[in-house]
C-alpha cells in the first residue's frame, strides 16, 4: 500500500471524481428544460462529494470528519436525484446501472474513510 500524501491519493476521492464525470455525462442527456433544474442540482451535489473529501483533508480531525459526513449527505442527495430522474424517464437503464455500481463504490469508500477517522478522536 502506498503512502497517502494528498487527498488525490484517496481512492474515495478518485472514485468520487469518476462519479462526477459520469453524472455530467448522464445529465447531459436530460431534456433542455431540466438544464437549470434537476440536471444542475444533480451536478452540484455530485461535485460536492469529492470536494468535501478534499476540503476535509485541510482541516483538523473533527473538521475532516464533518466534511466526510457532509460528503456522505451529498452522495445520498445525488443518488436520490438520479433515482428521480430515472423515474421521470431521463436516464437509460444501462446508464442507471453504471451509476448505481459506481455510486455504491463511492458510498462504501466514504463510509470506510469515516470509520477510519472516528477512532482517532
Amino acid at each position: 500500500m502506498s503512502e497517502i500524501t494528498s487527498y488525490r491519493d484517496l481512492l474515495c476521492w478518485q472514485r468520487g471524481m469518476d462519479l462526477v464525470l459520469l453524472v455530467y455525462e448522464i445529465t447531459g442527456k436530460y431534456p433542455l428544460e431540466e438544464r437549470f433544474g434537476l440536471a444542475a442540482h444533480t451536478r452540484k451535489s455530485a461535485v460536492s462529494v469529492p470536494s468535501n473529501i478534499a476540503e476535509g483533508t485541510r482541516h483538523r480531525l473533527p473538521g475532516y470528519i464533518s466534511r466526510v459526513t457532509i460528503a456522505l449527505g451529498e452522495h445520498a442527495e445525488t443518488e436520490t436525484q438520479m433515482l428521480l430522474a430515472s423515474r421521470l424517464g431521463y436516464v437509460a437503464q444501462a446508464d442507471m446501472q453504471r451509476f448505481d455500481k459506481l455510486s455504491t463504490t463511492v458510498g462504501q469508500l466514504a463510509h470506510g474513510l469515516l470509520r477510519s477517522l472516528e477512532p482517532l478522536i
